[in-house]
């Protein structure tokens, strides 16, 4: 179905290609997931195969020709002028178009004779076959399910598509792709905006498709459910590895290559260190004979020692750029947090009292809670039903309803929002560190490297960041003001896998409390000890009680 061959790509002011040699290749019922740090060239490798860039080298094949391809950019934005039907049944404009004309053609044929008839009357015929064509390929019923499906059933067919936020774009962009019957998906970043619900829905579609996928996708779950094998860039080496199986199969195999390639290299170092040691103390013995004495037959002797000593130092040069040398493993930059020791609290560090939020209307009403000290709370739920909302009103972004929230004693709340939408756009990101945060230039310069700002990325203003870097500086913001309660907003929405990982290593290890918003169910399995789940005016709890003992 798709031909992917030796595509290479190079931007104008960068040295080393984006992709190089990229080759890989997706036969009908193959769900590849295509995985790779931020940078490493996934979206620039799925604009070449829909034509968008131009590739320096190679080629992209699709079979047959005319292959139906579904394909769901990131950030997709449909015609804001369209309606959500529209946009969801390209035909609609079309069907009803032709239904006004059936109308209007029988109209004039209950008013016409003779030949003026014969010619109506056959006109009419051809738009009735329009009619039934366009019928067939406009459903209704399965557009309305779409809504159902996507969480967009608030909105009906007729909404324009500019009442929608981003994120209920990507939805209704998705909808699109599944009601259209694709022979192959390409998906850039699918699950970002997506609740559990219209994920697991997702991945129920997925296994049943039976064309062929190509998924860029951070939700970890998603992948492990869905693909069948797994396309990793390298952002080291710019090329691309193919990988059978399902993502745990993938993570498996690299990890056990790479312990087996470090284990080599140090074998290595300690042979090379031996090969290092055993030459110089020959030549170390050599030098002393020769220079302790003149008899001719000791000098002698001491030459062939340092004959010997030069022959075991060609043989450790030989031994080094032997093909049998191994390489020591790469190295790369990933999110790094050291939380550090914080500030003591007391056993409970939130109260909930009676707590109504919303805006005009509640959305929640008389919430009773308390969140204890070391609890990790993850707010669940469809989305528009509250979550931000509960976690803007604890944090006093917005007022409450009625009721009201407290806090525990000593407690310093980091707020992490889901836009970073509390970033000047015009200061820079050292600029913002050392506004908030107690250090000079030089230890906040050092404190941002571990946050993957590095040389002059730290005087970049904060309106020129991407979703990632922003979602790393409110990191750094909240580890370098020393917060002991951190309310997290979809704090891993837009990282990559390894800086997820990083960043879920760091929270298990903090010794405040948590409260977060999380779609990523590999996250939620892990952390969470409690579990708010929010949804049509309700919140139930469900806690983790071996979590919660750990704790």
């Amino acid at each position: 179905m798709l031909t992917v061959s030796n595509i290479t790509k190079r931007f104008r002011d960068i040295d080393e290609p984006v992709l190089d040699s990229v080759s890989f290749s997706i036969n009908a019922g193959e769900r590849v997931g295509l995985v790779g740090s931020n940078g490493s060239g996934k979206t620039t490798l799925l604009q070449i195969i829909m034509g968008e860039l131009e590739p320096d080298q190679g080629s992209v094949l699709f079979t047959p020709s005319d292959l139906r391809v579904g394909y769901l950019p990131q950030g997709f934005g449909a015609d804001s002028r369209h309606s959500i039907g529209e946009i969801l049944m390209p035909d609609l404009a079309a069907l009803e178009a032709t239904e006004a004309e059936v109308s209007r053609l029988a109209e004039a044929i209950s008013q016409s004779v003779g030949d003026q008839l014969d010619r109506l009357l056959a006109t009419y015929d051809r738009a009735l076959e329009k009619l039934e064509m366009l019928s067939c390929r406009v459903d209704m019923a399965r557009g309305e399910m779409m809504l159902d499906a996507f969480a967009l059933n608030d909105f009906s067919l007729e909404t324009p598509v500019a009442a929608l936020s981003g994120g209920l774009k990507t939805r209704l962009g998705l909808a699109a792709i599944v009601i259209s019957a694709p022979q192959l998906l390409i998906l850039d970043e699918p699950t970002n905006h997506l609740d559990i619900m219209a994920l697991e829905w997702l991945e129920d579609w997925l296994m049943k498709f039976e064309g062929g996928a190509l998924i860029v996708s951070h939700d970890r779950t998603f992948l492990d459910r869905t693909v069948t094998q797994i396309v990793a860039l390298d952002e080291l080496t710019h090329t691309a590895t193919v990988y059978p199986g399902a993502y745990r199969d993938y993570v498996h195999t690299v990890r056990s290559t790479l312990d087996k390639q470090w284990a080599q290299w140090r074998d290595q170092q300690t042979e090379i260190a031996r090969l290092q040691a055993d030459a110089s103390r020959t030549m170390a013995r050599a030098v002393r004979k020769e220079n302790a004495t003149k008899n001719d037959q000791q000098r002698r002797y001491a030459k062939k020692v340092a004959k010997r000593a030069k022959a075991k130092e060609t043989r450790l040069q030989r031994y080094l750029a032997s093909e049998d040398r191994v390489e020591k493993p790469p190295q790369t930059w990933h999110l790094k947090l050291d939380l550090g020791d914080l500030p003591a609290t007391g056993q409970d560090v939130i109260f909930l009292d009676r707590l109504t939020i919303g805006y005009d209307t509640p959305l929640l009403s008389d919430l009773d809670l308390t969140v204890r000290a070391g609890e990790r709370v993850v707010v669940l739920g469809p989305n528009g039903h509250g979550k931000s909302t509960l976690l803007k009103t604890i944090v006093g972004q917005l007022p409450p309803l009625s009721g009201s929230v407290r806090y525990g004693a000593s407690i310093k709340i980091g707020y992490l929002a889901q836009e970073q939408d509390i970033l000047d756009p015009t200061a820079t990101v050292l600029d913002t560190l050392l506004a908030e945060v107690q250090m000079n230039t030089t230890e906040a310069r050092s404190f941002l490297h571990y946050f993957l700002f590095t040389g002059d990325e730290v005087f970049r203003k904060n309106a020129l960041l991407s979703y990632g870097e922003r979602a790393r500086l409110m990191l750094a913001i909240l580890v370098g003001r020393g917060a002991n309660l951190l309310i997290l907003d979809e704090p891993i929405n837009h990282l990559d896998v390894p800086s997820r990982e990083h960043f879920e290593e760091a929270l298990s290890a903090f010794p405040g409390s948590v409260m977060a918003v999380v779609h990523d169910r590999y996250f939620v399995d892990k952390f969470a000890t409690t579990i708010w789940h929010i949804e049509g005016g309700q919140l139930t709890i469900n806690i983790h009680e071996a979590l919660l003992e750990e704790r």
